[in-house]
């Protein structure tokens, strides 16, 4: 038996990781195969010298690692409120974060996690927008079943066995209850990924005027029939090598255009869908920066009166 040595290893694990295993990840976080599948398809890779180890720690989430602003920046305020949501699971539950220097009102950007609850990424992006003046509330979508379970792979399993009708309610009823928060300003944005980047589609199609901006990053657009409700300005945000997402872009921006809505697309190339949550082996960091950036004046520019 051939065993490398350690300058070996680690010369051969310094090497980008092959495309396949982003895509089995891709494939594995939305359902398409389970754990045990895209572990055998991870497993194949060690023949050509990556160890388990190493594929594991790069594609799975390190949410410890990746936190850009703390719980206790002295910038903001952090709780949880709770919220009616009568057309959903009866109730819901989000992690509500304030400028601690807040003086008057300010603008709402709700925050939505992918499909596996709201994971501390997501907690970690609603605290981003605050230390820039905003109110941000991230609803999680997994309240009604004991909340975020701490780990991805319980996440995804409750989420996905949820009434997916129920959930998009909760989201609309989180939305609209911050719109008429007595701290808001009356503008309301949204900004989600992956799963999140659906919701924020859907809200643009549902909640008409009430919302005011909205930025799916690689989300999949509300059904065909109810696009032509949407009238909020869109920054719609693709990753290069996120075939499946970008299947459904070329007809969305049709409904768009026929539409009159004001939008905005921007492809990353050479990214992987995920490119913007710095906790896993997809984060790019240049574009996901690039990225926010163009969010933030996008708000900016739609919310701040």
């Amino acid at each position: 038996m051939n065993i490398p040595c350690p300058s070996t290893q680690a010369s051969v694990e310094t090497r980008p990781i092959p495309q396949e295993a982003f895509n089995w990840y891709d494939e594995y976080a939305h359902g398409l195969i389970d754990r045990r599948s895209f572990m055998k398809k991870l497993g194949t890779l060690t023949a050509l010298g990556y160890s388990m180890s190493f594929l594991t720690a790069a594609l799975i989430p390190n949410y410890a690692e990746a936190e850009q602003v703390s719980f206790n920046d002295a910038l903001i305020k952090a709780t949880y409120v709770t919220f009616p949501s009568p057309k959903g699971y009866g109730e819901g539950r989000g992690y509500l974060v304030v400028p601690r220097e807040l003086k008057g009102k300010a603008p709402v950007v709700i925050v939505v996690h992918e499909n596996r609850g709201l994971n501390p990424y997501i907690e970690d992006v609603a605290r981003r927008l605050a230390v820039k003046g905003y109110i941000a509330f991230a609803p999680d979508a997994l309240y009604s079943v004991g909340g975020y379970p701490g780990n991805d792979d319980e996440g995804r399993a409750l989420q996905s066995a949820l009434d997916r009708s129920k959930i998009e309610e909760d989201f609309i009823a989180a939305a609209q209850f911050m719109k008429s928060d007595e701290l808001s300003n009356g503008k309301l944005g949204a900004v989600g990924f992956c799963f999140g980047g659906y919701i924020v589609n859907m809200l643009a199609a549902t909640l008409g005027d009430d919302l005011d901006a909205g930025v799916p990053f690689y989300g999949t657009p509300a059904a065909e029939e109810l696009q032509k409700n949407i009238s909020a300005p869109l920054l719609l945000q693709y990753a290069g090598l996120d075939d499946r997402v970008n299947g459904t872009r070329v007809q969305y921006e049709a409904s768009l255009k026929a539409n009159g809505v004001d939008y905005t697309s921007y492809v990353y190339d050479g990214v992987n869908h995920g490119f913007h949550n710095d906790s896993t082996g997809r984060y790019a960091e240049k574009e996901a920066e690039l990225a926010w950036t163009r969010t933030l004046e996008f708000f900016d520019k739609h919310l701040q009166k």
